[in-house]
């Protein structure tokens, strides 16, 4: 289950419903089959998801933050796995403990101001992840547009500095520079860590039950 709330969206110019119909759309197209509902959005500026337990649910976080600031407002997000009940339709329209339980996080995420909590439902990958995942969220909100485009092709894409330079017409130590100051290394090493555990964390849980 994934919660992702615009941060402050009363306080923007334009509201956030053109970006989050765009993300919607994006991640639709990206998680294909491996979505159980499609990704839609609220009123309150709000877009919530439905994945399966296969599923990457950090490529819908790095989609969304790894955009330039004139692309896309701050978000926060909960990602939540858990049961929930049978249905159809778009993924507001569904409900479970696993939406019950993103609610509560999301909320806990907006009075710690955390831009990124996770819970597996195993006791010990969430206390790692407590102590991870929100680092990984600030390290992403910290960025500089120019870093983001760097990180996004080089984390999301999965490009070599080389080609990264290629695409955005710029000079090799251009790139080199902005992956040092975005500190992408550590980026990409705390995102397979936080990969790592949630992954882990989901096995135990269901080798419990």
């Amino acid at each position: 289950m994934l919660f992702g709330d615009v941060v402050r969206s009363r306080r923007r110019p334009i509201g956030a419903s053109e970006w989050l119909e765009s993300l919607a759309a994006e991640l639709d197209d990206t998680y294909g089959d491996q979505a159980m509902a499609r990704f839609e959005f609220t009123q309150g500026d709000e877009l919530q998801g439905l994945l399966r337990p296969d599923a990457d649910p950090f490529t819908a976080v790095l989609s969304a933050t790894l955009r330039t600031s004139a692309e896309a407002p701050a978000m926060r997000w909960a990602v939540v796995a858990g049961p929930v009940l049978p249905g159809r339709g778009p993924a507001t329209r569904r409900t479970g403990p696993a939406f019950v339980t993103a609610r509560v996080t999301i909320e806990l995420a907006r009075k710690q101001r955390d831009t990124l909590l996770v819970l597996t439902g195993d006791a010990h990958a969430d206390g790692l992840l407590a102590g991870t995942a929100p680092v990984l969220g600030s390290m992403l909100g910290r960025l500089t547009d120019r870093q983001r485009e760097v990180a996004r092709l080089g984390l999301l894409d999965g490009l070599r500095q080389s080609e990264i330079a290629d695409r955005l017409e710029v000079a090799r130590a251009t790139v080199s520079v902005a992956e040092r100051r975005a500190d992408v290394r550590s980026l990409e090493r705390l995102l397979a860590a936080v990969r790592r555990i949630w992954s882990e964390g989901l096995m135990r849980r269901d080798g419990a039950r």
